[in-house]
């Protein structure tokens, strides 16, 4: 066993210690406050999580949600008009007092009931953050997928999250599951983000630089992807943007961050000026350009889920990842996949369904 599994061990023999069982509490009737802590995934990951907030502002609409965030994912959701408070969760900052303070000061606001909710992997943070809050009741996991989770002690309640039962189940479905112990569901599995006039004044002035909109297609392209898994060659974007335009006349753009450098040099060098480019702008700013956009095509990644969380039609390219679990939901969201190569989808096959989707007229 080596250091870390030691030093593992005996905090986890010293927190049960610590914080023993709460099991015989009974689960609030009408609460009237949430603390959702989620600090531990992506911003796509963020995003495929607003059903459970929709959810619980649907059947507790008096009841305000705190979210606890991280640097990771916060910018998601800094705007959503489901939660009521985010705090960012940085671990670099725990040293600083003040910072201390504040943070301290959210876990310990009072809330009838902490949930923490999880997809891919446990953390034992936001675990033991639940405990460490003042609330009245507890729900978290007790495993994911068959394995344990060592901290399942510190909840009053606990679900056991399983991808195996329903192995073709959408994320924003599989999350529900944690609110089980509430005894509510919900038929909406759509996402959403919150975005103001200043963010939706600032989209026309970007869309109003490619030129002149009237009767035009004007559609956007997001070709980078955190995992090179997941990235369509620049070629293939190259390819259907010049078919979309000889048949369509498009105006188009780009968007991305510092961390797609290599797939912007590759368009700029192709189409220069004749495209936009919206690059590291705040998601509320991303979503309403995409919102006023014709079509949106993109690689499997977080921005995905920022389409997905608008009313765009949307074409989501896929190589290894499970499209039937991470995809966005809706009627007017497609998904283009062949094998767990991506390279295995070709030009045409994303062509023919923004052709079929532009002639088609789906909104």
């Amino acid at each position: 066993m080596n250091v870390r599994k030691i030093f593992s061990s005996v905090l986890i023999y010293f927190l049960k210690l610590t914080f023993a069982k709460r099991r015989n509490k009974t689960t609030p009737r009408k609460p009237e406050s949430f603390l959702i802590i989620r600090q531990h995934n992506q911003f796509g990951d963020m995003l495929a999580t607003i059903p459970l907030f929709k959810t619980l502002k649907k059947n507790y609409p008096g009841a305000s949600i705190t979210l606890i965030a991280s640097p990771e994912n916060y910018f998601a959701v800094a705007k959503n008009k489901y939660i009521d408070e985010v705090f960012n969760f940085d671990k670099k900052l725990l040293w600083s007092f003040e910072y201390l303070k504040n943070f301290v000061k959210v876990l310990r606001k009072g809330y009838d009931i902490a949930v923490v909710p999880v997809t891919v992997s446990v953390s034992s943070t936001s675990c033991i953050m639940a405990r460490l809050a003042k609330c009245g009741y507890s729900i978290g996991p007790e495993s994911l997928d068959g394995v344990r989770n060592k901290l399942n002690f510190v909840f009053d309640e606990t679900v056991e999250m399983d991808w195996r039962k329903k192995p073709e189940l959408n994320v924003s479905r599989f999350c529900l599951n944690i609110l089980a112990p509430l005894g509510i569901a919900s038929d909406d599995f759509t996402s959403h983000i919150t975005f103001y006039k200043e963010d939706e004044e600032k989209a026309d002035e970007f869309l109003k630089s490619l030129g002149n909109r009237s009767g035009k297609i004007v559609a956007g392209f997001h070709i980078g992807a955190g995992k090179p898994p997941n990235r369509w060659p620049a070629d293939n974007f190259i390819t259907i943007i010049k078919q979309l335009k000889e048949k369509f006349g498009i105006i188009f753009y780009f968007t991305g961050s510092s961390s797609d450098i290599n797939e912007i040099t590759a368009v700029k060098n192709e189409f220069g000026n004749e495209a936009g480019y919206l690059l590291n702008k705040p998601i509320p700013e991303l979503a309403a350009v995409i919102s006023k956009s014709s079509i949106f095509i993109t690689n499997d990644t977080g921005v995905m889920h920022v389409a997905g969380a608008v009313n765009v039609p949307q074409i989501s390219i896929f190589g290894p990842t499970n499209p039937n679990n991470w995809a966005p939901e809706g009627k007017n969201k497609f998904v283009i996949k062949n094998t767990d190569m991506i390279d295995s989808v070709k030009a045409a096959d994303v062509f023919s369904k923004a052709e079929e989707i532009i002639m088609n007229g789906i909104n």
